[in-house]
């Protein structure tokens, strides 16, 4: 795992971008085909509109996936991770190979079909951001990190909850659905590269506690200290908590 700190949010995202576009063109290029995996939230916007406006990704050559989605939450819904991904990616690329998960249909049926389809070849990137309590998608402390399952039902924790208030996208947390699917924690490392864009000042105790201390299910983001292809981007605001040593051997790859 590398980290590498930026200025600011804009600064992060377009780097983060521009790694991503790379991964996306090379695996096109040896492959004809590149698979990615796409997360979601505030922190993502930047990420996702520069890399919507990179040049030269034949997106028609490029499979999506799906991170997490809540449990019954219509897609008219402002927070409604599938509206995101339509209306900040697929419909501005063109995207016509995108699988993604429908909360309001029987989750187990929904976990299961499209678990079959990322499993069947490997994926080339996969995008993930670190919540405010740590998480790695909506794996919430303590995560699991030995089910070999692609997808999980997981319940919400207020932490999690009250972020998702707290960035706007519902009113209250009594909005705010209890149960999500997740992408499983061994599934996202599963990926050949790993880019985390964890832009912001609200995030910087999950950050301390994910690359300071122990690698622990009670910070979930921990284990992608153990990605030899992760790249973790961070503004000034979230880094602000890490030790320089940690800051100097993080930089490196340590």
């Amino acid at each position: 795992m590398v980290v590498k700190v930026f200025d600011g949010k804009l600064a992060l995202s377009a780097a983060a971008a521009a790694h991503a576009a790379t991964t996306l063109r090379r695996a096109i290029l040896d492959r004809g085909h590149a698979r990615m995996v796409v997360a979601t939230g505030a922190s993502q916007l930047d990420l996702l509109d520069a890399l919507t406006k990179s040049e030269n990704i034949q997106w028609q050559h490029v499979e999506m996936f799906h991170l997490d989605e809540y449990v019954g939450l219509p897609i008219t819904h402002p927070a409604s991770f599938r509206k995101y991904l339509l209306e900040r990616l697929i419909l501005k690329t063109g995207i016509t190979q995108y699988h993604l998960l429908d909360g309001t249909r029987e989750p187990s049926e929904v976990v299961h079909r499209v678990g079959e389809l990322l499993l069947s070849a490997p994926v080339d990137i996969a995008f993930a951001g670190i919540g405010e309590n740590g998480h790695l998608a909506f794996n919430d402390p303590p995560a699991d990190f030995q089910t070999e399952q692609p997808y999980l039902i997981v319940n919400l924790d207020g932490a999690c909850r009250r972020q998702q208030v707290g960035e706007g996208w519902f009113a209250d947390i009594s909005e705010v659905p209890v149960q999500a699917i997740s992408m499983s924690v061994r599934q996202i490392l599963r990926a050949k590269e790993i880019v985390s864009v964890v832009p912001d000042a609200r995030k910087a105790l999950a950050v301390r506690r994910c690359f300071e201390g122990e690698i622990s299910p009670m910070a979930p983001a921990s284990i992608l200290r153990t990605h030899p292809k992760a790249t973790i981007y961070l503004d000034r605001d979230s880094a602000s908590l890490l030790s320089p040593s940690t800051l100097v051997a993080l930089a490196a790859g340590g």
